[in-house]
């Protein structure tokens, strides 16, 4: 009998802040900068992307395409939506 699988997507799980910022602190640590940007994509769904489209003065098309695995998101546009979504980026140490 063949194992049925379905498609993972990290928004379903992304619940509260505590997730959403272990979540987005790995895709960090990672350094892949597409990973960072599907990171922060999977969070902005998971938090209604039309309302961080509204918080940010983007639209939802642009967030979309931004944020896809073919998207190059600027640092203006990250910075953006991860303030709408409640968080801070910020610099530390490595090491720390």
């Amino acid at each position: 009998m063949a194992l049925k699988t379905q498609p993972f997507d990290a928004a379903e799980v992304l619940l509260d802040d505590a997730r959403i910022a272990a979540y987005l602190e790995e895709a960090f640590a990672d350094g892949d900068p597409a990973l960072i940007a599907s990171a922060i994509g999977d969070v902005a769904r998971a938090r209604n992307i039309a309302a961080i489209a509204r918080d940010t003065g983007l639209t939802r098309e642009t967030l979309y395409r931004a944020f896809s695995p073919e998207g190059n998101p600027t640092l203006a546009t990250m910075a953006a939506v991860v303030k709408a979504l409640g968080f801070q980026l910020s610099i530390r140490p490595l090491g720390i």
